[in-house]
């Protein structure tokens, strides 16, 4: 029987819990928000770290002596110390095909919403009842419209085929570490600098790795280069973008209007947070950090998840299916996947 602890329990994954308690295992779960001390005394005999949103640091890691391995049931490790799992042969893994296209749907839906005033729309209408059409509730087609993408991976991808295919828009894109190939399969324009990209875009959607390199990436200047009738969508990383910057943009009239599903500090809240303030404004959407959470999806994360998790507590080689550099270049306890 091996202790296995799963931080951030309110996202639940119950057929992950079950399974692992079937097969005679520990289970402990810790909430969201845990303290560094309470996860280190959890942590300090498991053998397996199921993890989501929590940081896994240092100190975490090197208290953890028994410990295998690391599980993020999500795609996004840059909460996790990769660096000292690796000095300490402990392989880490996450979740990365789960939800491609299900995030895509998403990215599509706050951009529709944005695009038809819902958020607006919807308030009036819980408010009054009806509304006639005034200017002030006028919407935008997206057909014919230029979108930007901020990162071409899988998800990105998905996103342009959508908008494209689907919505007849022109799609740019700006990542400097994909290949040419990839562009043209795509069928999107390839953009060599971001700003330049930016004055041409209609709406501009992130999806790129949050990073050493990215993150910060969307700031002032940045802003400044949209159009004024521009909208912004991120379903990517919070920390990817400037988020005061995005404020200031926002009241200054330099954007039209933002989508949200992610925040560098999460959860969001109505006061004392950093994007408060963004509870009362109109013309941005908020969305709690949820475009990935579908039945089909987490389907999809539960049965990966035991799949890693198995594996490391089998003594296997655990399976790195991401392409992300941080992952791929661990050398114990791991195979990747072609």
């Amino acid at each position: 029987m091996a202790k296995i602890v799963r931080t951030d329990r309110e996202l639940e994954v119950p057929n992950v819990d079950a399974a692992l308690r079937r097969a005679g295992h520990e289970l402990v779960l810790l909430p969201d928000g845990v303290s560094e001390p309470d996860l280190i005394a959890a942590t300090r005999e498991a053998e397996l770290i199921l993890m989501c949103y929590t940081p896994i640091g240092k100190n975490a890691i090197d208290a953890a002596r028994r410990l295998k391995g690391i599980v993020k049931y999500g795609v996004g490790i840059d909460a996790i110390d990769i660096a000292a799992a690796k000095a300490r042969g402990i392989p880490v893994v996450n979740v990365p095909e789960y939800a491609e296209e299900t995030v895509a749907e998403g990215a599509m839906t706050l951009m529709l919403a944005l695009a038809k005033k819902l958020r607006p729309i919807a308030r009036a209408m819980d408010r009054d009842g009806w509304i006639w059409p005034e200017t002030r509730w006028m919407g935008l087609d997206l057909a014919g419209k230029t979108l930007g993408l901020i990162g071409l991976g899988h998800i990105g991808a998905k996103v342009a085929r959508m908008a494209g295919a689907g919505f007849r828009m022109r799609v740019l894109a700006y990542d400097p570490h994909a290949e040419a190939a990839r562009f043209a399969a795509a069928g999107v324009v390839r953009q060599a600098e971001l700003r330049a990209m930016l004055k041409e875009c209609d709406v501009v959607s992130v999806h790129c790795v949050l990073n050493a390199e990215t993150k910060g990436l969307v700031g002032a200047a940045e802003f400044r280069a949209m159009k004024p009738t521009a909208l912004f969508v991120n379903v990517s990383r919070g920390a990817i973008v400037d988020e005061a910057a995005l404020l200031g943009a926002l009241r200054d009239g330099q954007i039209a209007g933002a989508a949200l599903d992610v925040y560098s500090q999460e959860p969001l809240a109505k006061s004392g947070h950093p994007l408060s303030a963004l509870h009362a404004v109109d013309n941005v959407v908020l969305f709690p950090h949820l475009t990935f959470f579908t039945k089909e999806a987490t389907e999809r994360l539960e049965e990966d998840t035991l799949a890693r998790a198995f594996e490391i507590l089998e003594g296997r080689k655990v399976l790195v299916k991401s392409r992300d550099p941080r992952l791929r270049g661990q050398t114990a306890g791991v195979v990747f996947a072609d």
